[in-house]
């Protein structure tokens, strides 16, 4: 008994090969776009009803945190640390979100290790 391939498989050859790794390559180019333009992004993310607002880059650099004058008590610089934090950690999960969703849209949904 001879295995059979699904129908389209097997037909075309080389042919097939060099569809795939244009597709691939196209794939990565709109990758490498779409990454350049979230890296160019803001993402601004506040706490403590806006008390402390962060603003990071889509590289997960922060630009600039901004410090409302009436959060600042030298009796309680740990309430303002923990204020900073976690305005920080949610800009940057802000970025990482997106990229993460952009780069899945262009994949399909596929998980690729080391592409993005």
């Amino acid at each position: 008994m001879k295995a059979r391939l699904p129908k389209g498989y097997g037909s075309g050859g080389i042919g097939n090969i060099q569809q795939l790794a244009s597709k691939a390559q196209k794939m990565q180019e709109d990758m490498k776009k779409v990454t350049m333009e979230l890296e160019e992004k803001d993402y601004v993310a506040s706490s403590g009803g806006n008390a402390v607002k962060v603003t990071a880059t889509g590289k997960m650099e922060i630009k600039s945190i901004e410090i409302s004058p009436e959060v600042v008590d030298k009796d309680d610089i740990e309430m303002l640390s923990d204020l900073v934090i976690a305005a920080v950690n949610e800009a940057l999960r802000m970025a990482s979100n997106e990229k993460s969703e952009a780069m899945e849209q262009l994949s399909g949904g596929l998980n690729m290790p080391g592409l993005f």
